[in-house]
């Protein structure tokens, strides 16, 4: 596993910054939407059942997206301390290198593209974490 030159570190550093300031971005957006579309507004007021359904699936789609993001905001936390570390390139799994141009297009990556195939087909069938 090779050592990142200064200017890729560079690039990694300004790709999760990027990044990051767009996951923020859409999450304050996302709040004051939610903020100006209350549920009662979804519902309307008629309480129509299918109108709460409704409304009830609008705001959790709003709320996973939301989670989402906080999600990758977390995973670039931890990639910007790795990356200053300096094993952002090393897989949490094999230890190999990640790869340059992995991290440019999925900068939180920690698996190797062989070790992260292998944890997708294993974890393939669990659920999803519910909120």
């Amino acid at each position: 596993m090779d050592a990142f030159t200064h200017l890729q570190n560079t690039s990694l550093a300004k790709v999760l910054a990027d990044r990051d300031y767009q996951l923020r971005s859409s999450i304050r957006a996302e709040l004051l939407q939610s903020a100006d579309q209350k549920y009662a507004d979804l519902a309307g007021q008629v309480h129509d059942l299918g109108d709460e359904s409704v409304a009830d699936l609008l705001t959790d789609i709003d709320n996973a997206r939301i989670e989402r993001h906080v999600q990758e905001l977390r995973g670039i936390v931890a990639a910007r301390q790795r990356l200053a570390a300096g094993n952002i390139n090393r897989c949490v799994d094999c230890g190999d290198g990640i790869g340059f141009e992995r991290l440019l297009t999925h900068p939180v990556a920690t698996r190797c593209i062989e070790c992260q195939e292998r944890h997708e087909k294993k974890y393939a069938h669990e659920a999803p974490p519910r909120m």
